[in-house]
């Protein structure tokens, strides 16, 4: 559970990092900081992402022992990759082509793209080997150093180019300290095979093409937003997507960080039957978390804005992000639920058709919607394409025959989650503020976990109560 609350502090501490660079930097400069960022994302996950995923499902403890040229071709490929992107960049600048963002910010973007590309493959390593204290002592590093130099750089200078800069600094500085830990001493250049690297890159680049294709939609959207409305209206629609992307990604990804490679392990050791039982269970804690995180993240929106929000930023940021909710929800399954049935089996083709679908569907629903006099169409078209790229993907995945989630687990969760909003719609109308937060957090928590545990949806109860059973023990040993 180290690395579960590990990876769930990380991603909190990059909300909290975004909540004061918004603040410091306020609209118009954090619509410029999050279009570099956006694109530095967009980047790293072209050119890097392959090689995260590849050592998150081929790396592992045994593999750093015997088979060390796997790590060799990793290295070797990121290197090789870096020096070839610096060179293009390079020719791209000096071309003289202009671009929305400046040529020092696209710099810097790419920058943040390689360093972070560095930070995520070498906790993909030491994910991979199960070695939680290792894990969080990089997270730990980052995020203090992060709060610090990017917080810092925004709040000093209020320039995007100075918080793009720290948040450089730290990540490569978190590498830097763990330098020796993250060594294989076996591991050799020479090592490295091409043949590898195909492998490698045969499982990996449908993943890599179908998150680069999502990713380009609202890269793509908060471009068209710049030109049509400025970077303060892209600030704002940006905080809102940031906010609420960040937010459920705090409870879908550290679940996937401890699932996903729970359902490696049962596939490599007892088989594919195994592994497609924990998918199923997978699926069903997934679902079970991120449908209450995002309607309670509606239901207690008002009260957020007010305490967590920076003042230039409300109003469009309670407007922009219920019409972002729907696809929030169907990203997260996708990424945390669906995409692992793929992944497990190595047919990851239908990713990418999955993508390309949602791909097509954002301009068209932005060309259909009327247009505002703010980013709601847009809004809404990132919504409707995410939603038509989840009812592909759940019709591929099904010609594969997984083992879906019981329908009875699904029915206890709708109804929870219904049950839960009944209670908490009235309190939506309270003042908003801290113990309106408090109460609703509380009030919810309480009537969902009626049902889950109740009816021990996916085992949670069992889970729960085995260890509370193992924390008594200690406690009474101790």
């Amino acid at each position: 559970m180290t690395v579960f609350f590990a990876f769930l502090g990380n991603i909190l501490f990059n909300f909290a990092i975004g909540l004061l660079v918004a603040k410091f930097l306020g609209p118009e400069e954090y619509g410029r900081f999050a279009l570099a960022h956006a694109t530095a994302i967009a980047v790293q996950t072209g050119f890097f992402d392959w090689i995260r995923l590849g050592a998150t499902r081929f790396y592992s403890e045994r593999i750093r022992n015997e088979e060390p040229a796997l790590r060799a071709t990793l290295d070797y490929g990121f290197a090789v990759i870096t020096v070839g992107l610096a060179a293009g960049a390079a020719l791209l600048i000096l071309s003289g082509v202009s671009f929305t963002l400046s040529n020092e910010l696209i710099g810097l973007a790419l920058g943040v793209a390689v360093v972070n590309g560095l930070f995520d493959y070498n906790m993909a390593l030491v994910r991979a080997r199960f070695h939680d204290p290792l894990f969080a002592r990089l997270a730990l590093v980052k995020n203090v150093l992060g709060l610090g130099l990017m917080g810092g750089g925004a709040f000093w200078f209020g320039s995007a180019t100075m918080t793009l800069l720290g948040g450089i600094v730290s990540l490569g500085g978190a590498v830097v300290t763990a330098r020796a830990a993250l060594h294989d001493p076996a591991s050799e250049p020479r090592l490295a095979q091409i043949s590898i690297a195909r492998a490698l890159m045969a499982y990996s680049l449908p993943i890599v093409g179908a998150n680069l294709l999502y990713l380009s939609i609202p890269l793509a959207n908060r471009s068209v937003v710049a030109i049509l409305y400025g970077f303060s209206e892209t600030g704002q629609f940006s905080l809102a997507y940031d906010f609420g992307s960040k937010a459920i990604q705090a409870i879908g990804s550290a679940l996937d960080i401890v699932l996903f490679q729970i359902a490696v392990a049962l596939h490599e050791l007892q088989g594919a039957a195994f592994s497609r039982r924990q998918l199923s269970r997978n699926m069903t804690i997934v679902i079970a978390m991120v449908l209450p995180a995002c309607t309670g993240l509606w239901l207690t929106l008002p009260s957020v804005e007010q305490l967590i929000v920076p003042y230039e930023f409300r109003g469009h940021f309670g407007l922009l992000l219920p019409l972002m909710m729907t696809g929030l929800f169907c990203t997260a399954i996708i990424q945390y639920a669906i995409n692992p049935i793929f992944q497990i089996e190595k047919k990851t083709t239908p990713l990418i058709v999955a993508a390309l679908i949602a791909v097509v569907v954002d301009p068209l629903l932005v060309l259909v919607l009327p247009r505002s006099a703010d980013a709601s169409s847009f809004a809404i078209a990132q919504a409707g394409a995410m939603l038509a790229a989840l009812v592909a993907l759940v019709g591929f995945a099904s010609f594969s025959r997984p083992q879906w989630p019981r329908l009875r687990d699904l029915v206890v969760i709708v109804l929870g989650n219904a049950a839960m909003s009944a209670a908490l719609l009235p309190m939506r109308e309270n003042e908003p503020g801290f113990l309106t937060l408090a109460l609703q957090i509380a009030a919810g928590v309480a009537v969902y976990a009626v049902f889950v545990m109740g009816f021990d949806v996916a085992g949670l109860r069992e889970i729960t109560l085995a260890r509370l059973r193992l924390k008594a023990a200690k406690m009474t040993i101790l």
